[in-house]
């Protein structure tokens, strides 16, 4: 393989950066998706950062899902990498949480309007089941009952070019998700519940608007504007 020739970086936002250059690999095409990366000494040495900072960025690219680490067999840049771009843009924008929300809010508002026109009874059933789901479970952590509810939506628009989408929405869900310190079972539930009985209307004009007040309030949440 031809040696790979990566820039240093600055003592600023040295985990921000090497995110930059790592992603920049696939950018320029000196790596493609399925590639093995460098081992970590030789991106250490090639970076120059420490181990703790360049293991921060592999974090947050596997979290992403722009890599996949296996013990012992190395790093790769993941194979669908290539059709899921946005997760290559939201690892540029790991730390840009207004961004990260804005992203989010785009995809969602788009894709339920499209689900208002598709979905299907049994996905509006399995909607109404994440719903009692978060009400059973509203003393407890009830993240992955509000992440399938958005799920759902997300793949009853059933469009495959946004199926690259789905997975980086759903990533910036769980971004968003870890930074709201105030749970509010009942706000979610009435949102979630808005939201359904648009989608059980077929109505795509007040799904926009229900998930649009939905995604305001976690907006405000995460970025600590809101005043409960």
């Amino acid at each position: 393989m031809k040696p790979i020739e990566v820039g240093t970086v600055s003592r600023k936002t040295l985990s921000k950066q090497v995110v930059e250059h790592i992603v920049d690999l696939l950018n320029t095409r000196k790596l493609k998706p399925g590639d093995k990366l460098p081992s970590e000494m030789d991106l250490i040495g090639m970076l120059s950062v420490s181990r703790p900072v360049l293991r921060e960025a592999l974090s947050s690219l596997e979290t992403l899902g722009v890599i996949t680490r296996k013990t012992r067999g190395g790093t790769f840049f993941n194979d669908k990498i290539s059709s899921q771009p946005f997760s290559v843009m939201l690892a540029l924008a790991v730390d840009n949480l207004p961004a990260v929300i804005e992203a989010r809010m785009t995809l969602e508002l788009g894709l339920v309007t499209m689900a208002a026109e598709k979905i299907t009874d049994e996905q509006l059933e399995r909607l109404r089941k994440t719903i009692d789901d978060i009400s059973e479970n509203a003393d407890n952590n009830y993240g992955k009952y509000d992440k399938e509810f958005h799920r759902i939506i997300a793949e009853s628009a059933n469009n495959p070019v946004v199926e690259g989408m789905i997975h980086s929405l759903l990533l910036v869900h769980e971004r968003t998700d870890s930074q709201i310190k105030i749970r509010e079972p009942e706000l979610t539930i009435q949102y979630h519940t808005a939201i359904y009985k648009a989608l059980v209307k077929h109505d795509p004009i007040d799904a926009f608007q229900q998930m649009y007040k939905h995604l305001c309030y976690v907006r405000d949440k995460v970025l600590g504007d809101y005043q409960p």
